[in-house]
């Protein structure tokens, strides 16, 4: 498989990403994108987090870079009625996450790290991250098709396709087909060791992905597994191409993000996801009390070994000072 070091130096947004020395290069703000003009709609459960529009969502990005965020993962938000079996929506070109990309490339360039979420649970009327056939999620064919809406994120000029659906080989299809359309330097950040938490109630809320019946514990990883299953994850989707291997959940799975970390050649990620994030913004104290518990976490993924840590917090913990 082909591996391209030069992926991560790309830009220099990317080497500060990747390279950087200070706990405020490494973290990475998610945003919420929906179709319309002048959407701002506040996330239910997640104080300060909003689905938006794209004119909205420049503007947000546009004050947010002042404060110094420059790493971003947009998130498509998909309305039912724009939905079906096979994730058709995403095979537009003119997609509103298309959209929001190529406008953001446009306004910052090179000075910003755009990250896009590639999964299937958002745009399918069945909410799971696969293509359904019967009571199957089916593998291949779910793989194959992530890999031609990959294309989709490329040419809108994402830097990472961050792809989050855990269907086995789904890296490697992804790495074939932006070598075969001559996007070498686009990079895969790998969802590779994503466990089927608990945690992740709040952004299904936000990106209206919940699975319309079952559960996906058949492709995400069982939470009693132990460092093998992790290793073997990271592993593979090293192997098969990936620039960027993710660990998520990020509070309860410290420890695996360490072996990770220490396992791989690869930079290492860790999400801090939605509900980790509702636990310290819901809970009593003020907001310099929330700040010291941000300021713990943070630094608690960079000791485990994060080279980026994808965390809702990022905004808050810039603006406010809380890291440097």
């Amino acid at each position: 498989m082909n591996v391209r070091p030069r992926v991560n130096r790309a830009t220099p947004a990317r080497r500060d990403l990747i390279f950087g020395t200070t706990l405020s290069q490494s973290l990475v703000q998610p945003y919420f994108v929906t179709p319309g003009k002048g959407v701002t709609e506040p996330v239910p459960n997640m104080p300060g987090i909003y689905r938006q529009s794209v004119d909205s969502l420049l503007a947000s990005i546009q004050e947010d870079f002042e404060h110094g965020i420059r790493n971003i993962m947009l998130f498509p938000v998909v309305p039912s009625k724009e939905k079906d079996m096979h994730a058709t929506v995403c095979m537009d070109e003119n997609m509103h996450l298309y959209q929001a990309v190529r406008e953001l490339k446009k306004t910052f360039g090179e000075t910003i790290v755009v990250m896009t979420d590639l999964c299937l649970c958002t745009s399918t009327e069945h909410g799971h991250c696969g293509l359904v056939e019967g009571s199957e999620i089916v593998n291949d064919s779910s793989a194959k098709r992530i890999a031609e809406i990959a294309l989709l994120h490329a040419k809108a000029g994402t830097d990472y396709i961050a792809c989050s659906d855990m269907m086995d080989g789904r890296v490697k299809l992804i790495r074939q087909a932006l070598e075969k359309s001559n996007q070498h330097t686009t990079g895969i950040m790998s969802y590779a060791v994503k466990y089927a938490s608990s945690f992740y109630g709040p952004f299904r809320g936000a990106a209206d992905s919940s699975p319309a019946s079952g559960d996906r514990r058949t492709y995400q990883m069982d939470v009693r597994s132990g460092y093998k299953e992790a290793l073997l994850e990271a592993s593979l989707d090293e192997d098969e191409g990936a620039d960027i291997i993710m660990v998520k959940p990020g509070l309860p799975y410290l420890d695996v993000l360490s072996k990770v970390s220490a396992h791989v050649n690869r930079p290492t990620a860790v999400y801090n996801v939605s509900g980790e994030y509702s636990m310290v913004m819901n809970s009593p104290g003020d907001g310099e009390s929330k700040g010291m518990m941000v300021t713990e976490i943070l630094t608690s993924f960079q000791r485990a070994g994060a080279d980026v840590i994808v965390t809702y917090h990022a905004r808050d913990a810039l603006k406010s000072g809380w890291v440097v």
